[in-house]
């Protein structure tokens, strides 16, 4: 019988969700909140309008009208998501959503343990937790290590080892400068760590900082910004004009590379024009809020289009900086998290006094206010007519004044100079006709200055009106149905404004990088680590709001945004007080996160799986290995230029438009926009200086956003389109031909040729195995165009660039196929 009875309670602990567990503590925010957010907000959450029976579960204080700690009897929430009538039970039935019974569980455990209340982590200030102990020390490179290895303890992991140098300066280089290391580069690198013995952290460190000092540093990094800044060369809407926004994308490849602080960076792009003497540099910073579409489409209403401008901006700042989605206040107070349709409102006051008025100017495809940028050639010659229009202007002054003279000297009273009466006077005096020549001249002139300004390359920036708009809460967010005035403010969830800070976009943005706030640095560095491991500590960086993940290391991430904002005391040698990659006094340095990220053991690890490990934590959110991931559109296509030679290394200046399959542009535009293709080296630019337009982008940056709004969060996709633009895309095959041309000159065999060009795409040697794989490939292909010369011939003349016509066709054409194919291997476009 007792064995019996044991038996049955085994059953039925089995039978309970949680009954094998030990019974941990419930915490409220990992486990609870996410209940409530999901199942009960839409009708008890912040939004006044939606809210039922007056009830709020968002709140401790509205929570607790329905919850009696420790008693479940007394607990209405838990009899109402427990009762079995359905006219009672919560959620109600036609929400078409029911707790689990893991949920309820949940639920019940965490009243049972008395129901300790948490505000929602990401509202509360980061503050610096101490490092945690680990078992195996020796495996900690940085602070970093300590956390991630704490969590593999705890999990029973063991962290991968670390990845063999060749595949550690592929994936650092690609990283940090979105371009693959040079053979000498790798070469230098495994034969400095191989004599380094125990002092490899010193040459990885320099490797490190070489890239991170390296000019491509600050094209590799601004993609992401890019993103962010909804940054496009065209105005999106139908008739997608073009603009001239690519000042602002090299403003902020020059603050990357000199390392500007990130508090620095971010007052200077939302309100660099209210600094006291603003630069023309930091004016041009502003034009992060005006990289948004403009609607130049006629019958549009342009008050219409000026909110919808102040709405991106608003709901921009949100997502980059704060990390929410602060856009449903427009129509309605927000859901789930904290923000009323009046505190939007509030934050919409601080851009609504831009001095725009929602049109557009046709002729450049801007929109007010705008800098005009002059080259000094252009000031010099400006310079040179204004004088001359001066010069004219008081020879025509001092004439016209000698022939009025002689017309009044009789004491005649003259007739109104817009009269004809005037104009015929003056034409029957002897003296008109010289005066009519210097009117004539000083006309060409002042044509010559309007042509000349005519060619001045216009951008927008941020200027506030003189006077500032009033703003008013709009009723369901339309553009003319006001409601209540309000002021501009923070919402009350938030620490206010800085004591010393005005209350205008120059204080909002002050704000936005005080240490009091939150959420800036938490998802600052959150979108640092997205770029290297694939995904964030926070999964959701879009959304740090009660509606987005976790942490997958919560002690980690404010670690992180602490260090991130103080200011550090980093290893000091001679010369380090110009090196860039150290911590500046004043904090907020993105070089200085970098250079933790990617010297820490955690970055090193290989990126081989284990079956454990896929069984384990199938996602990695833990990271007891390296992820492997496809490089970005921009990479392999930069990658391409570079392994054949062809990249043109210049930084900066107007977008390029190298190749594309004819007819898109005319497909998307109803022939109304034609794409006209450059030539020579604009062809072999990176890839961010691609013309993009919104309508339309760059055929070969699959997976990128269409920048029409603020993006924070790639998506990565793996479809057909990819593997047929790597094989057939002209840069693509080009590259390939250019790349075996140099490989015929630099090597005089197959074999030579063939080994060459793997250790430059992959950082390593082939194996004996791929070798003869690679060598029967060549002559398999090589037997083809020499029964073929028109097709080798064809492949081998693809793209603009010249070629060798001394090289025989049939070897050339052999090995560009093998280039091409080395180009699409697994292993070339992934980050192993």
């Amino acid at each position: 019988m007792i064995k019996k009875l044991s038996i049955l309670i085994g059953i039925l602990g089995a039978a309970s969700p949680l009954a094998a567990q030990p019974a941990k503590r419930i915490e409220f925010n990992r486990d609870i909140r996410p209940i409530l957010s999901e199942y009960c907000y839409n009708c008890h959450g912040p939004a006044k309008s939606t809210r039922k029976g007056d009830l709020r579960l968002d709140t401790k204080d509205g929570a607790m009208t329905v919850i009696a700690p420790g008693k479940l009897k007394g607990s209405l929430l838990y009899q109402r998501i427990t009762s079995l009538d359905v006219r009672e039970r919560m959620p109600p039935a036609k929400t078409g959503k029911k707790l689990n019974e893991r949920q309820i569980e949940l639920v019940k455990r965490w009243i049972e343990q008395g129901a300790p209340w948490q505000e929602h982590w990401a509202f509360i200030a980061p503050k610096r937790p101490d490092l945690p102990y680990v078992k195996n020390a020796k495996w900690v490179r940085n602070p970093i290590d300590r956390f991630i290895l704490a969590r593999l303890e705890k999990e029973g992991i063991t962290p991968s080892p670390e990845a063999d140098p060749r595949t550690l300066i592929r994936r650092v280089t690609q990283d940090l400068t979105g371009l693959p290391p040079t053979v000498k580069e790798v070469d230098d690198f495994v034969t400095a760590w191989d004599a380094a013995g125990t002092k490899r952290e010193q040459v990885w460190g320099g490797v490190v900082d070489r890239l991170l000092n390296s000019p491509r540093y600050g094209e590799r990094m601004v993609l992401e910004w890019l993103d962010a800044a909804r940054y496009s060369d065209t105005n999106g809407y139908q008739t997608d004009g073009t603009r001239a926004m690519w000042p602002w994308r090299d403003w902020v490849i020059n603050a990357l590379n000199k390392n500007m602080p990130f508090d620095q960076f971010t007052i200077e792009q939302i309100a660099g024009d209210m600094l006291p003497k603003p630069t023309i540099s930091q004016k041009i910073a502003t034009g992060f809020h005006r990289n948004h579409m403009l609607n130049g489409e006629g019958g549009r209403i342009a008050e219409e289009s000026r909110v919808d401008y102040v709405v991106d901006r608003v709901d921009t700042t949100g997502a980059v900086w704060l990390g929410l989605t602060v856009g449903c206040g427009r129509c309605h107070d927000h859901k789930y998290d904290p923000i009323s349709q009046k505190e939007y409102y509030q934050l919409f006051a601080y851009w609504n006094s831009i001095a725009e008025v929602g049109g557009v100017d046709r002729r450049n495809g801007t929109g007010a206010p705008i800098l005009e940028l002059p080259t000094p050639e252009q000031q010099e010659k400006i310079a040179k007519i204004e004088k001359n229009i001066r010069d004219r202007q008081s020879s025509f002054s001092a004439r016209e004044k000698v022939l009025l003279a002689d017309l009044t000297a009789s004491g005649k009273k003259l007739p109104d100079k817009k009269s004809p009466e005037y104009s015929r006077l003056l034409a029957r005096h002897p003296r008109f006709k010289d005066l009519q020549k210097l009117k004539t001249a000083l006309d060409a002139e002042r044509k010559k200055l309007a042509a000349a300004k005519n060619g001045i390359l216009i951008t927008m920036i941020m200027e506030e009106r003189k006077d500032p708009r009033e703003t008013f809460i709009l009723e369901r967010g339309i553009y003319n149905k006001y409601g209540a005035r309000v002021q501009a403010g923070i919402p009350k969830v938030f620490p206010p404004i800085p004591k010393d800070a005005p209350n205008n976009r120059l204080g909002l943005a002050k704000w936005l990088v005080s240490k009091e706030n939150p959420l800036t640095a938490r998802v600052t560095v959150n979108r640092l680590w997205q770029q290297y491991f694939g995904i964030g500590l926070v999964k959701t960086s879009e959304d740090f709001g009660v509606q987005g993940e976790l942490p997958s290391h919560p002690e980690l991430l404010d670690w992180l945004a602490v260090e991130f904002m103080a200011p550090t005391s980093p290893r000091r040698k001679p010369g380090d007080e110009e090196n860039p990659t150290l911590a500046r006094g004043a904090g907020w340095n993105m070089k200085h996160i970098h250079r933790l990220i990617v010297t820490s053991a955690t970055y090193r690890q290989s990126s081989k799986v284990t079956p454990v490990m896929i069984e384990r934590d199938p996602d990695n959110r833990l990271l007891a290995h390296s992820p492997r991931l496809r490089h970005s559109p921009f990479q392999l296509r930069d990658q391409a230029l570079a392994l054949s030679g062809l990249l043109v290394e210049k930084i900066g200046g107007p977008p390029v438009r190298p190749y594309q399959p004819p007819g898109l542009w005319e497909d998307f535009s109803f022939n109304q926009i034609k794409y006209v293709q450059d030539k020579g080296d604009k062809l072999y630019r990176r890839s961010l200086y691609t013309f993009w337009r919104r309508s339309i982008g760059p055929p070969n940056m699959f997976d990128t956003p269409n920048r029409q709004v603020c993006t924070v969060r790639q998506a990565r996709t793996n479809t057909p389109l990819h593997a047929l633009i790597l094989m057939n895309d002209v840069t693509f095959v080009e590259a390939s031909r250019v790349w075996a041309e140099r490989l015929m000159k630099d090597h005089k065999t197959p074999e030579t040729r063939l080994a060459f060009a793997w250790r430059q795409a992959t950082a390593r040697p082939p194996t004996a195995t791929e070798q003869k794989v690679l060598l029967a490939g060549y002559q398999r292909v090589l037997k083809q165009y020499q029964a073929d010369p028109k097709a080798a011939e064809k492949l081998v003349s693809m793209g603009e660039s010249p070629r060798d016509k001394t090289l025989d066709v049939a070897e050339h054409a052999a090995l560009a196929a093998m280039a091409n194919m080395i180009l699409n291997l697994d292993e070339v476009i992934t980050k192993e």
